[in-house]
């Protein structure tokens, strides 16, 4: 048997005579030589996103969904909304790499069915009254500077008691589930979940007079990164980093960049994010995309809030995380 062996590993060295025969052995066992030239090389000095920084206006977006309200039925499409795309090649719905973002309406005496997913959800409402999201059976209010969270695998739905329709702005770790590829998805069994407790307070929501009252107690940053910011706890979406931040009239944050994918949205006032030299001039309810390694910074041209979404704690965690400061 072991003369056989030889034999066979002879000639199978024999037809390796030369590279390109190498390389069809190669292709032929599923590997690839680590010496190649690749199009994509595998390592390379620093980062560089495939993502562009963006801005998207919400006025715009506002009124296409308005519009939308009269052809869309959310008892058929789930979620009424309109995702904010980063144009990119071979990019269907991702904003940045790891977060996937979106613009949302809901018409008085609707309700959207209840679903539960893995990626890990939040809204920031932009204009609503009476509007209210139910997570895990309980009923909390969605009001005008709110932020609502719902963590992967709740199950979730929302609906409208109010008279005007209600808008908001959704953030997801979507693409980064797809990336690990640990996509679960169900809907609710009966379309929509029943409420169990309705509850003004819930870890679950950071209304926004508790959020101002906060920031009123926010010390300001001594190097100059931001203004004076409140860190919204998540303890069941730890990979995604959430904060409110003050920017007074006048301000300018220091030009910074990180490895860090970053969205911004105002809640309040105006200003410009410059990035990278591009000037995006915002107001409230816009959204701005940082991705990884471009350089910002912000200048208020009112007093402003700003919302932020992000990967950083799970590029603290991987330790991937670096940051470089003007």
């Amino acid at each position: 048997m072991s003369d056989t062996i030889s034999l066979e590993r002879t000639r199978a060295l024999a037809r390796i005579s030369n590279l390109d025969a190498l390389y069809a052995e190669a292709d032929r066992l599923a590997v690839t030589p680590g010496w190649i030239k690749r199009e994509k090389p595998v390592l390379w000095r620093e980062p560089k996103s495939d993502f562009l920084p963006m801005h998207w206006r919400y006025q715009p977006i506002k009124d296409a969904l308005e519009a939308a309200g009269g052809l869309i039925d959310v008892a058929l499409a789930e979620r009424r909304n309109l995702i904010l795309r980063n144009p990119i090649p071979d990019n269907s719905f991702a904003t940045t790499r790891t977060l996937v973002c979106a613009y949302q309406m809901i018409l008085p005496g609707e309700m959207a069915p209840s679903h539960r997913h893995s990626s890990h959800a939040l809204r920031v409402i932009l204009d609503a009254r009476g509007s209210f999201s139910t997570v895990n059976g309980e009923k909390t209010p969605m009001e005008t500077g709110d932020v609502v969270l719902t963590p992967g695998w709740c199950w979730h739905g929302h609906g409208h008691d109010g008279e005007e329709p209600a808008y908001w702005f959704d953030g997801l770790d979507v693409p980064l589930t797809h990336l690990f590829e640990t996509m679960f998805f169900e809907e609710y069994p009966d379309k929509y979940e029943p409420v169990v407790k309705v509850a003004q307070t819930s870890p679950y929501r950071f209304a926004r007079d508790a959020m101002a009252s906060a920031l009123d107690k926010a010390r300001p940053e001594a190097e100059g990164l931001h203004g004076p910011r409140i860190d919204l706890d998540a303890p069941d979406m730890r990979l995604m980093g959430l904060s409110m931040e003050r920017l007074e009239a006048g301000r300018r944050t220091r030009r910074q960049r990180s490895t860090v994918n970053r969205l911004f949205v105002p809640v309040e006032g105006r200003g410009e994010t410059i990035v990278d030299g591009e000037r995006f001039a915002w107001q409230r309810g816009d959204c701005i995309a940082v991705p990884c390694w471009h350089w910002f910074e912000h200048r208020a041209a009112a007093d402003s809030v700003v919302f932020e979404m992000s990967d950083e704690p799970l590029m603290r965690f991987a330790q991937y995380y670096r940051f470089e400061v003007d």
